[in-house]
């Protein structure tokens, strides 16, 4: 017997709801979006009337005690994020909550406890770990398609000032610039594909005259479990680009736009600088995917890619890379 949708409300719905979200869920089969909350009300109602949401809550609150909700996808601003999971683990209702998990480590593992108390599953919305050319990439490092990795590196950049989440410059309410926003994306994705973690962080970031209090770019060396060295760059001043390459003791696994999901993406293996295969990959189901396994984790089936605990794993990385910058030491994880 097919079971119903799971009923999913989107908590902080903005930007990010509208471009990616609701286009995955009508894509999904496994969940359903029955409702809504925002701060502006007016554009609450406009949003419930345009996509056709059926419940236009007035309140966080009447949201998480509502008995037509199995689930909270949270996607309010950083700072809210523990209020707002707090609040609706406390209603019993499962908790997906956009990256960065919280503003530090203490309040992930506050929320990670509040779930387990509560007796309901809590994930974290790292949308690329359910990316086809991150679990390629992953499978072939695993099956030592370059080795042993030795080398590693992320990039992911795009122009925030461009952006319509203002908010991302106000540090009293993002965990950071682009180190949180962007560079939790590639630290996430590294331990991914290499099974490694990240043992100390040495950070180097500049602020500008649009930065606000955060930083505006950002470079990261880390030092990983299995004695991989890994660079991570966060930058919110350039054009869009993405890349993920392992370097290894038998190639070079290379995917440029390793994150995209608007367009195809080349894994490229090298070895003696000469391509030895090109693999394509579309990315285009990643957030279906998601969607679809946090519901079955939800539901006691296969464990959902990015739990709340493995999220505590990356905000710990965030603090000492943020720890790093102000010390202007490597600092350990």
């Amino acid at each position: 017997m097919t079971q119903a949708p799971l009923r999913v409300a989107i908590l902080g719905f903005g930007h990010h709801a509208v471009r990616r979200l609701l286009p995955a869920f009508a894509r999904s089969n496994e969940t359903k979006v029955v409702g809504l909350w925002r701060r502006n009300q007016a554009a609450a109602a406009e949003d419930c009337a345009t996509h056709g949401i059926e419940h236009c809550f007035a309140t966080r609150e009447e949201l998480c005690t509502s008995p037509n909700v199995d689930a909270v996808f949270i996607t309010s601003p950083d700072a809210m994020h523990l209020d707002d999971a707090l609040l609706a683990m406390k209603n019993g209702k499962a908790v997906l909550c956009e990256k960065p998990l919280a503003m530090n480590a203490g309040e992930a593992a506050e929320m990670v406890a509040a779930a387990k108390a509560a007796g309901v599953y809590f994930g974290v919305a790292q949308n690329f770990r359910y990316n086809l050319s991150l679990e390629f990439m992953r499978g072939q490092i695993a099956e030592g398609l370059v080795g042993q990795p030795q080398i590693a590196q992320a990039h992911f950049c795009y122009a925030a000032q461009n952006a319509p989440r203002k908010w991302i410059a106000d540090g009293s309410l993002a965990c950071g610039g682009p180190i949180g926003d962007v560079g939790v994306h590639s630290i996430d994705a590294l331990r991914y594909i290499l099974q490694a973690e990240v043992l100390s962080i040495s950070t180097l970031a500049k602020q500008d005259e649009l930065s606000g209090n955060v930083e505006a770019y950002a470079a990261m060396q880390m030092e990983m479990t299995g004695g991989i060295f890994s660079h991570v760059v966060a930058d919110a001043r350039a054009p869009y680009r993405t890349l993920l390459e392992v370097i290894g003791s038998e190639g070079v696994l290379t995917a440029e736009s390793g994150f995209s999901v608007d367009k195809p993406v080349e894994v490229v293996h090298r070895k003696n600088g000469q391509v030895v295969s090109s693999t394509t990959l579309d990315n285009v189901d990643g957030y279906v995917r998601m969607l679809d396994g946090f519901a079955a984790a939800v539901r006691g089936g296969a464990d959902f890619l990015a739990t709340g605990a493995d999220g505590v794993l990356n905000m710990r990385a965030l603090d000492a890379a943020y720890k790093s910058w102000r010390s202007g030491m490597r600092e350990a994880v």
